[in-house]
């Protein structure tokens, strides 16, 4: 499927160039997470990062390109719902998405939506709720996840940043992991690590920290897993 030009047109970098730099670290990033997986079998993994515009939506979408490109079935679930993006990144509609089935306004067959990426597919945020951490701490949206893992091999969930609402801290007791997105050069070391106890204290399986920004020549930030 073509995309149209948006200002997010460019992010999906795996889909897009997947001979680059870029797309082969979202590829080693996966391998990563596999591995992670032998012990604990990992179906719902929560992304989130320290603070804002760290880069943790554009890591998530494409993290979910590399699976679904190794033959996964995978959603995306925007759980952010205070400033959703991954509808804008696969340039779909925001309509139905999370906050929609949790509140029984559609099912989760209903709001599902292809993003012309075998198998990868989208439940959006959905309409922006007034209470959105009380949303993502009801029962509703635990049922919500439980279906999701049901019908997908991964189950990738986009959150606000830790520091900034509770909202992550509420995930993270109910996926399978966590994955933590760190920008060199704009978070300071107190505030990852502050991000990292707070993931902890709430019972999360923190798997490890994505980097971005560690440049290493052209113009790509890579993006490096440990």
């Amino acid at each position: 499927m073509k995309r149209e030009r948006t200002e997010y047109a460019g992010h999906l970098l795996t889909e897009l160039e997947p001979k680059s730099p870029l797309a082969e670290a979202f590829r080693v990033l996966r391998t990563n997470i596999q591995f992670a997986a032998v012990d604990r079998p990992l179906r719902s993994l929560l992304i989130t990062s320290a603070g804002p515009a760290e880069g943790k939506s554009t890591t998530l979408a494409n993290l979910g390109v590399a699976l679904a490109q190794s033959g996964a079935r995978v959603i995306i679930l925007d759980a952010d719902l205070r400033r959703p993006t991954q509808h804008k990144i696969f340039n779909l509609s925001r309509g139905a998405g999370v906050s929609s089935v949790v509140l029984g306004r559609a099912s989760l067959e209903e709001a599902l939506q292809e993003t012309g990426i075998s198998g990868l597919r989208l439940l959006s945020s959905g309409p922006i709720p007034p209470n959105p951490s009380e949303l993502l701490a009801s029962q509703a949206f635990s049922s919500l996840l439980k279906e999701a893992e049901k019908e997908a091999d991964y189950v990738l969930v986009d959150a606000p940043p830790v520091m900034a609402v509770a909202d992550a801290s509420i995930i993270a007791a109910q996926v399978d992991g966590v994955l933590l997105i760190v920008q060199l050069g704009v978070v300071a070391r107190p505030m990852a690590v502050r991000a990292k106890e707070q993931l902890l204290a709430a019972k999360a399986n923190l798997l490890g920290m994505v980097l971005t920004n560690a440049g290493v020549g052209g113009d790509y930030s890579y993006y490096y897993y440990y």
